[in-house]
């Protein structure tokens, strides 16, 4: 990996970054647009190395699925852990070496075929190395689907087949290759020494008995908008920033209440005789700005990409499309077959169906009829072409999520099951389609054959999803009242806190539905103004950019990432957003401006590095030391919370919560 960022470098080492460089290796010009990729990328290629070899297969396999076990077990514990394929990929370099120098050459022969293969063919290669990583990421992005499994088994204790929990899994992943908590007063155990260190507020520690001073300081738990203290929305009853959902009276929504047991769907006379339901101002407007963001999106691809995507659609479709490929393309072209239409189209139709026997056998217990899970395809196929610009512009994904959910709940109201299905095949189907563009951007730069990176994806994929249902599974099964943490032990960990706001979410679109609480009977219905909002929100900036095309900062004005910043809250926090910013700016801003051959050389392997630390350390510590019930000293600093006690307290008089002062 140095020796090629080295030769990248020496490669790019110009005066003006708009000027081609000439290989001094070979006759091509690195005439790629991007700045970026002109510092960082070798444009070398070397056709003969081998890429599924044996250490392939097995150093690739075992990242993926020791990765899938690992992120799922941690997945439901307060204190959550991922570990990135950053990880896999330090460990595995010089286990693939030690492979090489140390395993003997011959060749083994398949059983029963004509196939063999040598344990080992060569030196261990980059391409391999690459491989391994595709195999090991497939294993980092988690499984939406088991949220919808943890949600049927941990929170509303229904059946669910097993065969159709898997065929669910693995046909939400799949798919996309076709077109491409009430919280009592328990304090789980915490991390190791000091974990306060990263939401400390010392606002909390002089004001320890005022709920507004803990609002506007908490770290985790901040954000005041001005909607909170006008009381908008009857904010004052609730806490100012909770995933969790409520009734009239400012105590967690009982959804048993309003649910038929029988049909398990809405019980509409039950629900009138209850209550409305409420959600904390901040998440009121998260959706808000969710629904901008997602029009945002759209409007801001048509104006400032629209006329690019037409005529490169043009020129790739036209017989004079190899004047337009850059060097990379060229190489590729020259030296690769491109995957086969047939090997798409063959998994889009077995997905298909597979997908269909999910939703329409094992008595209908996903609720999703068969044209609902068309419609999610098609709304996903629609959204994978501008989101997709978005994402490859600024690394950011727009999430379809929220307009699925709205969606479905106007048009097959009340199933919170069939709400969650479509989202799931909607949104992920799309999310999956880019992420498999982006691994074929990887192998487009890092010159790997496209036939071998799909067969890696492909097999990454159905391995990890069969891990992740596996192991959520095994814990839905064997650990008691999972994510349920009244009724866990004081100090339990399996508090599952983001499927807590799937299940949330769940009620809010799938049971009460869109209409009751964003429609004309809504609380909560000038929130669609947003739609509108986001949809004009780019028309400014882009009338600006066209005015004064020599000012190149107005072009970086991004409406849909700028709308979209609320989209991990909750269950993130403030804190959370001012690391991110200021490891950000920090290296990719000034950095890269000021020492821009430091940034080519060593900027993404230092963010491997903090990448596998965090990755490692946690494990390390976790059975080492957690495993044995070995925590440290019991001190303040023990504590991962930012010690802001009654941040989520209501301030509306007369509410009574449990551990919070009552406003007179």
């Amino acid at each position: 990996m140095t020796s090629s960022t080295e030769d990248a470098v020496h490669q790019s080492r110009v005066p003006g970054k708009d000027e081609s460089i000439i290989d001094m290796k070979g006759d091509e010009v690195n005439d790629s647009p991007i700045e970026q990729v002109r510092l960082t990328v070798p444009i070398t290629d070397d056709p003969s190395q081998p890429v599924l070899t044996f250490r392939t297969w097995l150093l690739g396999l075992a990242s993926c699925v020791l990765l899938s076990f690992v992120n799922q077990f941690f997945a439901y514990r307060s204190n959550q852990l991922s570990v990135t394929a950053v990880s896999a990929q330090i460990v595995t370099l010089p286990l693939g070496k030690l492979m090489a120098s140390t395993l003997p050459k011959k060749q083994i022969k398949i059983p029963l075929t004509k196939w063999s293969f040598s344990l080992n063919p060569g030196p261990f290669n980059l391409k391999e190395h690459v491989l391994i990583t595709i195999f090991a990421s497939a294993g980092t992005g988690g499984v939406y689907a088991v949220s919808i499994i943890t949600s049927v088994k941990a929170f509303y204790r229904r059946p669910l087949h097993p065969v159709a929990a898997m065929l669910l899994v693995q046909t939400t992943q799949e798919i996309s290759g076709g077109f491409t908590i009430h919280v009592v007063a328990l304090k789980p155990r915490s991390s190791y020494l000091f974990p306060s260190l990263s939401t400390i507020s010392f606002i909390c520690w002089i004001w320890k008995d005022s709920v507004t001073a803990q609002q506007i300081g908490s770290g985790l738990n901040g954000l005041v908008p001005i909607a909170y203290w006008t009381n908008a929305f009857d904010a004052k009853k609730f806490p100012i920033f909770s995933a969790h959902t409520f009734d009239n009276a400012g105590q967690t929504y009982n959804i048993s209440r309003i649910l038929n047991q029988k049909t398990f769907d809405i019980d509409l006379d039950a629900y009138k005789a209850y209550s409305k339901l409420h959600l904390s101002v901040l998440f009121a407007f998260a959706y808000g700005l969710g629904f901008a963001a997602l029009m945002a999106t759209i409007s801001h691809v048509a104006l400032f990409e629209g006329k690019n995507i037409w005529k490169l659609w043009r020129k790739t479709s036209s017989a004079v499309k190899d004047k337009y490929a850059d060097v990379h393309t060229r190489l590729m072209k020259k030296n690769y077959e491109v995957v086969p239409q047939w090997w798409f189209v063959a998994i889009l139709v077995v997905s298909v169906a597979l997908s269909l026997l999910a939703v329409e056998g094992f008595n209908k217990q996903l609720q999703l009829p068969w044209w609902g899970l068309l419609f999610a395809c098609a709304i996903a196929l629609v959204f994978t072409l501008p989101i997709g610009v978005v994402q490859a512009t600024t690394n950011m994904q727009m999430g379809l999520n929220v307009i699925s959910e709205f969606i479905i709940g106007y048009i097959y109201p009340g199933r919170p099951l069939a709400n969650v299905t479509f989202k799931t095949y909607g949104y992920i189907s799309m999310a999956q389609a880019l992420f498999f563009l982006q691994d074929f951007k990887l192998g487009h730069y890092m010159k790997i054959p496209p036939k071998s990176m799909f067969i890696v994806q492909f097999v990454g994929t159905i391995a990890s999803s069969t891990v992740y249902f596996a192991t959520a599974w095994w814990l839905l099964s064997t650990v008691d009242n999972i994510c349920i943490p009244e009724l866990l032990p004081e100090g339990s960990p399996w508090t599952c806190p983001g499927d807590g706001v799937f299940y949330n979410a769940s009620i809010i679109w799938g049971v009460v539905g869109p209409l009751r609480m964003f429609g004309n009977l809504g609380l909560y219905n000038s929130m669609c103004w947003f739609f509108l909002i986001g949809l004009v929100a780019p028309v400014p900036i882009w009338l600006l950019s066209r005015k004064y095309p020599e000012k190149k900062w107005i072009r970086l004005i991004h409406m849909p990432i700028f709308l979209s910043a609320t989209s991990s809250m909750p269950p993130a926090g403030a804190v959370h957003y001012l690391s991110w910013g200021v490891v950000g700016i920090f290296f990719n801003f000034y950095i890269y401006r000021m020492y821009k051959a430091w940034w080519a050389r060593h900027n993404y392997i230092l963010s491997a590095g903090l990448d596998a630390g965090v990755a490692f350390m946690g494990i390390i510590v976790f059975f080492s030391l957690q495993s044995q019930n070995i925590y440290g000293p019991q001190w303040w600093g023990l504590d991962s919370t930012d010690h802001c006690p009654i941040a989520n307290c209501p301030t509306a008089p007369g509410i009574v919560v449990e551990g919070c002062p009552v406003v007179n």
